[in-house]
């Protein structure tokens, strides 16, 4: 099993967001995203790698967050730098693939839980998403600024 702290994130958000998978509307492989909150969009891109997405909105609200990076805290591969630090890498790393699509973060399977205790206070930051071609006016990836595993430094 692996666990890691989620240390980046980017929102992607209706039929209306030009870089959301939904922008041109109920799809088979988008019929995940119009489903239930809570549950996971995985999708195959260039033709290598598999992305994490967690559906976000109420029921026939086509939203998600794709989960960029993970810092690694038990469960990687010994020896691997910064083996989740990206979409791909992170599936690739947690071996998640098509066959997790539709699976609710509640399951055994999968999941997403809060840290217990209160940590410091975290210094998030918003950047404009990566890999896009259009949309990128939106602030809608987030980051731990200063943490090791964010797949991409931000210009600051």
């Amino acid at each position: 099993m692996w666990v890691g702290r989620i240390v980046e994130v980017e929102a992607y958000i209706g039929e209306d967001d030009p870089a959301c998978h939904a922008f041109h509307g109920l799809t088979p492989r988008t019929r995940v995203m119009y489903g239930a909150p809570g549950h996971a969009y995985i999708y195959f891109t260039y033709g290598m790698y598999f992305m994490l997405n967690v559906v976000t909105e109420k029921e026939g609200f086509p939203a998600a967050v794709l989960i960029r990076a993970v810092e690694p805290l038990s469960g990687f591969r010994e020896g691997e730098d910064r083996p989740a630090s990206g979409p791909g890498k992170l599936c690739r790393a947690m071996e998640i693939d098509k066959s997790l699509n539709g699976i609710s973060f509640l399951s055994k399977k999968l999941g997403i839980v809060q840290a217990p205790g209160r940590k410091k206070d975290l210094d998030i930051r918003w950047s404009p998403r990566i890999g896009i071609s259009s949309g990128k006016d939106k602030l809608w990836r987030a980051y731990l600024f200063g943490n090791p595993y964010v797949s991409r430094k931000v210009p600051q």
